[in-house]
């Protein structure tokens, strides 16, 4: 199994759990919609004090081989 392979089999245990994140105000929650490798990006659907919003950021990937997005 390539590593790309891999990736995205690992990734889809992800799709759609929620995540939250205290910015200093409120809880923000996430929840991932989709991650694309071969675009090396992520839509993440934010709630953010009560708005809805499906947002593409741009998936990094750190020098352990982990990949990440960040918000703000």
């Amino acid at each position: 199994m390539s590593i790309k392979e891999k990736d995205v089999l690992d990734a889809r245990k992800y799709y759609l759990k929620e995540f939250c994140y205290f910015d200093g105000e409120c809880d923000i929650t996430f929840n991932i919609v989709d991650i694309n490798f071969e675009r090396k990006t992520i839509n993440i659907a934010v709630t953010n004090r009560g708005k809805i919003s499906v947002i593409e950021y741009d998936l990094i990937q750190d020098k352990n081989c982990d990949f990440f997005f960040e918000y703000g």
